[in-house]
């Protein structure tokens, strides 16, 4: 491990010691991510989940729309700036984690405002009628240009999409090696949202990289 990487983790762990903790249910959720699922890294964790909580709480969005649940931790803390009466909608692909987001999201006290849809997001997308307030994407990096311009159309002016892994471990900055699809299809994905007129966006060097894009 280089210099660089150890102190990226110090710096990561020194975050997480001054940052507010995570509640019973998140933390209950994650452990047993960790211990029950194959890639837990997937799941948003403290600090990225922080995040999340923190952009929703400012905006206090009416619909949220998430492309990718996972075990639910994302959206749980997306959950927390919803105004009264406000919906988060997510979409997993993977139904062998349902029964584990429900179990989780009917624990929430704001479980009567979380709606999980089991499938392809490629079509489910232009299923759900809201118009969104903040979106995140966190599904099928192949995908990611074509969940863009799915939504796009339905995010209000001045709405939020958040994308996750915009850095993919930092191979968006280095030559393409092989057949590697995802580190092409984020390299893509960033380009297009850059020379998109539509938007303004901010790359963060955050975890994994959050591309923050901005409807104008």
């Amino acid at each position: 491990m280089s210099t660089f990487e150890l102190i990226q983790q110090d710096i990561e762990a020194y975050c997480e010691e001054h940052s507010t903790v995570e509640d019973d249910l998140l933390n209950r959720l994650i452990r047993q991510t960790f211990l029950e699922t194959i890639n837990p890294r997937m799941a948003s964790g403290q600090l990225q989940g922080l995040f999340l909580r923190f952009i929703s709480s400012m905006m206090q969005p009416r619909f949220i729309l998430e492309v990718g649940t996972f075990t639910g931790y994302s959206a749980l803390c997306l959950c927390e700036g919803l105004q009264e009466g406000g919906e988060l909608h997510t979409i997993e692909f993977n139904e062998e984690y349902e029964e584990r987001i429900r179990h989780y999201f009917a624990q929430s006290p704001r479980a009567g405002q979380l709606h999980l849809h089991i499938g392809n997001a490629r079509t489910l997308i232009a299923t759900l009628p809201h118009t969104w307030d903040l979106v995140f994407l966190d599904a099928d990096k192949e995908d990611y240009v074509h969940y863009y311009e799915s939504v796009m159309p339905h995010v209000r002016h001045g709405g939020f999409i958040l994308a996750d892994n915009a850095l993919w471990n930092g191979k968006v900055t280095h030559e393409i090696i092989g057949n590697d699809k995802d580190t092409k299809a984020i390299t893509e994905f960033n380009n297009h949202v850059q020379a998109d007129p539509r938007v303004r966006n901010l790359l963060l060097p955050f975890r994994d990289g959050i591309m923050m894009i901005e409807k104008l």
